[in-house]
């Protein structure tokens, strides 16, 4: 299949070296997510191993409903072998506390259960889809990924995030586009506790707005009060007539008493910001 599409130089070459490199793997599986970057990966990996291959996609309440059943349709549109697996990192206490490294905790659990799924099933490897521009980012997952011996062959390959986006574009995968999704624990600022509860209020609030078209969207969980950050665009059309109040009314049922509008531009991983100054 990949042979009949033409992709740009740069990107023709990393796909060599990461056919290559999946099929010196000999078999995988693939910790999924639904994001571009799994996908992207788990797709190459189908094609180049077949069912040698497996995609587990892990299931909490850090994880949208909303995105798990998008996930599971990419993976049975393209016929990919998956399971779902549930992970339990609401029971580590580092986790909970919600430091700057939560997501190696988080993560840490994934990659001990795809690891212990991989033996007992005689897959060789475990991967997951890290790029070459997560190496400027703040990724504790990515610590736990490498204590793991969890390989990232699309980093490998030399794949920034946009190499896989167009690379998915020219393979007509429907999350080419796909925004960012992290998980929902990622609303809840820094020495916050995560909590299901709030995992919760945070997931119906975001349908709220998802429901209303804005697909790009965060509410930020700040106790009682929900903060709604959305593109500049977005949020002109959002103050239009009864739309914000409407939404407020809704965002409130969903468990806050407060509900507001941050004026800056939309960024992900906003709450990252804060790190700067530890």
């Amino acid at each position: 299949m990949l042979d009949k599409h033409t992709f740009p130089p740069d990107i023709d070459t990393a796909l060599q070296t990461l056919r290559e490199n999946l099929e010196g793997y000999g078999s995988l599986v693939v910790a999924f997510s639904g994001g571009v970057d799994s996908a992207f990966l788990a797709f190459l990996a189908h094609q180049v191993l077949s069912n040698r291959m497996i995609a587990l996609l892990g299931i909490s309440g850090s994880l949208a409903g909303d995105e798990e059943r998008e996930a599971v349709k990419f993976l049975e549109t393209h016929r990919i072998p998956f399971e779902r697996i549930e992970t339990e990192e609401m029971t580590i206490d580092g986790y909970q506390e919600n430091g700057p490294d939560r997501c190696y905790y988080c993560k840490g659990e994934l990659f001990a259960k795809l690891g212990r799924f991989a033996e007992a099933h005689g897959f060789a490897r475990v991967a997951h889809g890290a790029n070459l521009d997560d190496q400027s980012d703040h990724r504790p997952g990515s610590r736990a990924a490498q204590e793991m011996g969890v390989v990232a062959p699309l980093e490998a390959a030399g794949f920034t995030k946009a190499m896989i986006r167009e690379a998915a574009r020219i393979l007509n995968l429907s999350v080419w586009d796909k925004p960012a999704a992290p998980c929902l624990a990622s609303r809840i600022p820094y020495f916050s506790q995560v909590t299901e509860d709030k995992l919760g209020q945070i997931e119906r609030a975001e349908r709220v707005l998802r429901d209303r078209g804005y697909a790009v969207c965060r509410v930020r969980h700040h106790n009682d009060i929900a903060r709604i950050e959305l593109p500049l665009a977005d949020r002109r059309s959002l103050l239009e007539g009864d739309e914000w109040a409407e939404l407020v009314a809704a965002i409130k049922q969903a468990g806050f008493k407060y509900v507001t509008l941050d004026l800056e531009d939309f960024q992900s991983g906003r709450l990252n910001e804060v790190l700067k100054e530890l």
